[in-house]
């Protein structure tokens, strides 16, 4: 490959200073490169992204790479993160490698893994429904001012389980070692294309997490546990800012058609990058 897109989250990469020193490596190589400046647009919007791209290298932390993915979705472009956050499972170029990785780009010595997205539609009484992508995760959170919630879980349209809980987290295998692993819910392979539901401080012995098949389609209904008051609760896409939704009101969730390819330039176990970030 030989034609880049660079994009930098400003608060690690002070005036783009790496931004421009990844652009001055890959132009002595003889690749063409761009530097994208969200500054440029209102919103957070889709990324307009020139059609020649062939790469976009985004410069942060996972947190950079996950609001990337979730804007350019339909894209279909591949993406390698090179980490300026803190622990980095998505963001796993270290900068004293970029010449090499580099090399290896321009090289085409690298292979495609490509991650699975969930769809997660919410749907609101009397409203039009919202329909969402992540990378990560969609969790549904008790408000600040609600104690506790309760959520009726339907795997394709079954009943299994009635959370009392601060919430839920339905996660995609990538964002398994995020929230989800806090919450005590399992770590699966991010090349799999399973997802999981985890509930959330739940007031139960017995309550666990439930790995989903690919083709399963999970519907989350709020419902309310006291008759003196409303008990409301937020829906976050890839940690985004939240989507209030009611007793009555439903998220449902399923494998998005859409999938997120990553760049991996060098051939690390997913066991290795565990024992490395975690232990």
């Amino acid at each position: 490959m030989n034609n880049f897109l660079i994009i930098s989250n400003k608060q690690k990469d002070e005036k783009l200073l790496l931004a421009e020193h990844v652009k001055t490596l890959l132009n002595n190589k003889g690749a063409f490169c761009r530097i994208y400046d969200a500054g440029q647009e209102p919103t957070r919007g889709p990324i307009d992204v020139p059609a020649e791209t062939e790469c976009i290298l985004v410069i942060g932390g996972d947190g950079t790479i996950l609001d990337t993915a979730g804007r350019l979705i339909g894209k279909n472009i591949p993406l390698l993160g090179i980490n300026r956050g803190t622990l980095g499972f998505l963001a796993d170029v270290d900068i004293h490698s970029l010449d090499d990785t580099i090399d290896d780009l321009m090289a085409d010595r690298f292979q495609l893994e490509k991650r699975i997205m969930l769809e997660a539609e919410i749907i609101r009484k009397g409203e039009e429904p919202i329909v969402c992508a992540a990378l990560n995760d969609c969790v549904i959170l008790r408000c600040s001012t609600t104690p506790i919630i309760g959520l009726a879980v339907r795997i394709n349209g079954i009943l299994i389980d009635q959370y009392h809980a601060d919430g839920v987290i339905i996660c995609t295998p990538t964002g398994s070692t995020g929230y989800n692993l806090s919450a005590g819910g399992p770590i699966i392979n991010p090349t799999c294309k399973n997802f999981v539901v985890t509930p959330i401080c739940p007031h139960s012995l017995t309550t666990r997490s439930v790995v989903l098949a690919k083709d399963d389609v999970v519907t989350i209904e709020l419902e309310n546990l006291r008759n003196s008051q409303n008990e409301d609760a937020l829906v976050s896409i890839d940690g985004k800012d939240g989507i209030l939704i009611g007793p009555g009101d439903q998220v449902r969730i399923r494998k998005a058609q859409e999938e997120t390819p990553f760049i991996k330039t060098k051939e690390i176990s997913f066991v290795t990058i565990l024992k490395e970030k975690l232990l």
